[in-house]
């Protein structure tokens, strides 16, 4: 019998490359998702669409982080060998404007599932999706495993208490539950409002003149940015070990959002200067000036490094974004 996973985020960035990866190694796969008048399945359709991945091992479900009795039924049918929690409202400029939903569906969501894993599944390996956001206001640099949390948005307050909550009923009840803290993770997958995606779409749309402006808020903010196959790795690495813990996943390096748009913007030979205006709509109301992440607790225990460089990441979701325009323009489009 194949082991079993359930993903919450299935249909996100994380969730669909993990998907990949679990259904390459013979998982049988389970996503739950939300239901609502429209599909959001887009990222999970080359799962369909590739012949060496066996979609026959693929089953969604539909249940709400928000809805207790739904992700307890849902943990209860499958009986999953693997938990991955990846499922949250993770826009972290949007947490203030919906703070209680942010915490409601990225905090207390948690403790929901970790409540049906130890009622009905306790066997079950947890992954709880931490985030670089927890460290917000940096209390050492780089960040690691020890470093002391202070988040600065609701986004980040409310990993953190997903975080201690995962510690928790690890030490209460012996549940396998694992944290990955990992840092700023990209890919062509990426949701079109984060910053990353923003830059290499209007890279795309500027180059073939159907954009004139791009809009953004802090350029001086400083991130620690990887690729997210890779990172979706360390997770299932985590949930191999013999015992539980806690690890940083990130690069090591810092780049600035201007050295981004230097990077994206020169790849098609244009100056991003005269195109780029700042809307203090896009600031937060308290910012997170820089981030960057030791891992090297994680390539010493997990036998993790991160292989695609800054300027390899930037250019790859420049040119997919510029590949994906081609597509739309010209009646192809297919989705990646």
């Amino acid at each position: 019998m194949p082991k079993k996973a359930l993903i919450t985020g299935i249909t996100g960035q994380d969730g669909s490359y993990l998907a990949e990866l679990l259904l390459k190694k013979g998982y049988e796969v389970h996503g739950m998702i939300r239901r609502a008048s429209s599909f959001n399945t887009e990222r999970l359709d080359r799962i369909y669409k590739d012949p060496h991945l066996p979609d026959n091992h693929l089953f969604l479900h539909y249940g709400d982080l928000s809805d207790s009795v739904a992700t307890y039924k849902a943990v209860d049918t499958i009986q999953p060998d693997e938990v991955y929690h990846l499922g949250a409202q993770s826009h972290v400029r949007v947490s203030f404007d919906i703070p209680e939903y942010t915490g409601d569906v990225t905090g207390v969501g948690t403790v929901r599932l970790l409540e049906a894993i130890r009622g009905c599944a306790p066997k079950a390996r947890f992954y709880q999706a931490s985030s670089s956001e927890m460290f917000g206001l940096v209390q050492q640099v780089p960040q690691n495993e020890t470093t002391p949390f202070y988040p600065r948005s609701p986004y980040g307050a409310a990993k953190v208490y997903a975080f201690w909550i995962t510690v928790n009923y690890r030490e209460s009840y012996g549940l396998h539950a694992s944290n990955g803290i990992l840092f700023n993770h990209e890919s062509p997958r990426r949701g079109e409002t984060f910053v990353t995606r923003k830059i290499t779409r209007a890279v795309a749309r500027i180059q073939a003149g159907m954009q004139d402006k791009l809009y953004l808020g802090n350029l001086d903010a400083k991130r620690d940015w990887g690729y997210a196959p890779e990172y979706v790795e360390a997770m299932w690495l985590m949930l191999q070990m013999d015992q539980p813990d806690d690890y940083v996943i990130a690069t090591g390096e810092t780049h600035t959002i201007r050295e981004f748009l230097d990077e994206s913007f020169g790849h098609v030979g244009i100056d991003w200067k005269p195109l780029v205006d700042i809307d203090p709509r896009y600031y937060r109301p308290a910012e997170v000036d820089l981030l960057i992440g030791d891992a090297s607790k994680a390539k010493r225990q997990l036998n993790w490094t991160p292989k695609t460089n800054f300027k390899e990441l930037v250019r790859l979701m420049t040119e997919a974004d510029i590949e994906l325009l081609r597509l739309e323009r010209s009646g192809e489009m297919v989705r990646r």
